[in-house]
């Protein structure tokens, strides 16, 4: 389990990337880490490019943006081929297979997982897949305690909203628990 990492959630905008920054981000504040959160998107707000960088610590961060990731995950084929060659040797990858398509470099710890297909199945909506998809990284990597990420996705959310997004979160859970390479 990782005590501290450089974290970049890639993707397309409209995918919530920049929420499930945050998420982590607050979750890693609960636990009195270190922590900066920095984030980018493309010119259109739905379809344009989107990324969150979380540096996690317990130690003092000198620049706030990821630069050599600890982790990747990718959710678009394109946001994969970017930033994949500025993973760490020993980096941990999660990608998406419902987009991403072709890995030109595999990690050593490279997870494969179609979230957006199997919350949709699950779930009836692809909206939650970047809850699904961090549930999964925290689960994978102990970046920062379950409970921790819980705590900071009902906070963060909308009231209407939490019920899915827990439901979300437990299948990324489960789908890190019985993950099979």
């Amino acid at each position: 389990m990782l005590k501290s990492a450089e974290i970049r959630l890639s993707g397309s905008g409209g995918q919530g990337l920049i929420l499930a920054g945050i998420i982590l981000a607050n979750a890693a504040v609960y636990e009195k880490r270190r922590v900066t959160q920095t984030q980018s998107y493309g010119p259109e707000s739905r379809g344009g490019y989107s990324r969150a960088d979380v540096i996690i610590s317990d130690k003092e961060i000198f620049f706030p943006e990821a630069t050599q990731f600890d982790i990747l995950m990718a959710l678009t084929q394109e946001a994969c081929d970017k930033y994949i060659y500025d993973i760490k040797e020993k980096g941990t990858l999660i990608v998406d297979t419902t987009f991403v398509k072709n890995i030109s470099v595999m990690s050593e710890n490279t997870f494969e997982v179609p979230f957006t297909e199997l919350v949709t199945e699950k779930l009836g909506s692809p909206i939650t897949t970047n809850i699904c998809s961090l549930a999964f990284l925290v689960k994978a990597t102990g970046i920062v305690k379950e409970e921790s990420l819980e705590k900071a996705i009902k906070d963060s959310v909308k009231a209407a909203f939490v019920d899915l997004n827990m439901k979300a979160m437990k299948l990324g859970f489960e789908l890190a628990a019985n993950y099979r390479k």
